[in-house]
């Protein structure tokens, strides 16, 4: 795992016990529907289905969207919980989280 992708999930780990995330499916999308989310992290493991989904939802709604290669396992290790979809809902990280993964 490179330095930036590592710097990534400790930057995701912070902006969760900062309260600025929204985990998994359904919390992402209720984020994007109500204009809270500024950037949707998915990890490389997802169904293709909800990859499209979010592409769909992220994309009609202005938010970028990074199809990350982080599996959904170490995803889950930074966030405290299993998920494939992560929405950042606060633009200091989502800035900096798309500088790392860019």
């Amino acid at each position: 795992m490179d330095n930036n992708i590592r710097s990534a999930l400790n930057l995701l780990g912070l902006a969760r016990r900062a309260g600025k995330l929204s985990l998994g499916f359904d919390s992402a999308e209720e984020s994007v529907i109500k204009k809270k989310s500024r950037l949707i992290i998915t990890a490389v493991d997802i169904s293709e289905r909800t990859l499209s989904a979010f592409y769909k939802k992220a994309e009609s709604n202005n938010i970028n969207i990074i199809a990350s290669n982080i599996p959904m396992a170490d995803l889950g290790a930074a966030v405290g919980k299993l998920v494939g979809v992560v929405s950042v809902n606060d633009e200091g990280f989502a800035k900096k989280l798309q500088q790392l993964l860019a």
